[in-house]
């Protein structure tokens, strides 16, 4: 449980117990994002505390609610943490991600999956099949955001794509890319311990900057997965002309980056930003079940809850790739 910015600790709490449309599920394991470490830090806007974080989970289904029909105990499911009010001008535009009264599981002010149970909207869970081992599920929630970045600009067959950062997020972006027919891949990651496991699931290249890559006119697309000002100040002077810049990372709040308004307007460079998940996880769901990322690459560390500040550290230290946290 966060109490309060910067503070956490491992509490015992009531068991949840589910209204007539929600399930109860017992949680297999949960991934620690950068979204995570905003929320422990107190940077992410509509968190309220205490709460218990975790929003990357999967699990099995140990109760539902009375008139709950699309789930039945002893289902694997995993999760949508979004919470959206379905009556603002945003949700009846369709948009429910940018939901003015947006909310997740483990974010905003609703419980999340740091815990043994974790009550959830029973609509948002989904089952998933059995032929990989159950806490690789904990990834269809990143991969249904990077879905729902592609979606953003329609990739097209045969774009040069730059990507910042070699992380979860984005190997994850790679490794859809690829399977979208790229043109050519390359990433920027300053990690160099990550540069062979990102040439190996997705990237032609990859260098500590681009200006090692020798591309003068650009990319097509350049995302950024990182939210460093520095990088996405350096990726907006790599987009070729009439490209697309995608703003993919996570930033702090108060962040600001320079960029040339002449040239954005000059060039017809495209800037569009990716919040969350959108129409997104079914799909990815699918696309995981199909095998388009490689799982067991992407989970390098597993902790138990009782050990939360470990995983922390882990994460931040960026010794390996997604963390996890999980009962046992």
């Amino acid at each position: 449980m966060i109490e309060e910015p910067g503070k956490f600790a491992v509490r015992t709490v009531d068991d949840p117990t589910p209204g007539e449309l929600d399930a109860i599920v017992k949680v297999e394991a949960c991934g620690i994002c950068g979204t995570d470490i905003h929320v422990l830090r107190g940077e992410f806007a509509p968190t309220r505390y205490p709460i218990i974080p975790g929003h990357e989970f999967c699990g099995e289904v140990v109760e539902v609610g009375s008139v709950v029909t699309n789930l039945s105990v002893g289902d694997f499911v995993a999760v949508d943490p979004s919470l959206f009010c379905g009556h603002c001008r945003m949700c009846r535009l369709g948009r429910f991600n940018l939901c003015e009264n947006w909310n997740a599981v483990g974010v905003g002010s609703v419980d999340g999956a740091c815990a043994e149970l974790v009550k959830v909207p029973s609509a948002s869970a989904f089952p998933v099949g059995a032929d990989f081992p159950r806490n690789w599920a904990t990834l269809v929630e990143p991969l249904s955001c990077a879905v729902h970045g592609l979606d953003q600009f329609g990739p097209k067959p045969a774009d040069n794509y730059l990507i910042y950062g070699a992380g979860t997020m984005g190997l994850l972006l790679a490794q859809l890319i690829k399977h979208n027919g790229a043109g050519g891949l390359d990433m920027v990651e300053t990690n160099q311990a990550r540069h062979a496991l990102a040439r190996r699931l997705a990237a032609d290249r990859v260098a500590v900057s681009a200006d090692d890559l020798d591309r003068p006119k650009g990319w097509d697309v350049v995302i950024d997965a990182t939210g460093v000002v520095a990088a996405i100040e350096d990726g907006l002077q790599r987009v070729g002309r009439g490209g697309t810049f995608l703003m993919f990372g996570v930033a702090r709040s108060d962040a600001s980056a320079k960029m040339s308004p002449f040239r954005i307007y000059n060039d017809e460079i495209r800037i569009i930003g990716s919040m969350a998940v959108l129409h997104s996880f079914e799909r990815a769901l699918a696309l995981f079940e199909k095998g388009v990322v490689d799982s067991e690459a992407m989970i390098t560390n597993r902790f138990s809850f009782d050990d939360y500040s470990k995983a922390i550290d882990a994460f931040l230290s960026g010794s390996g790739l997604k963390v996890q946290v999980g009962p046992r």
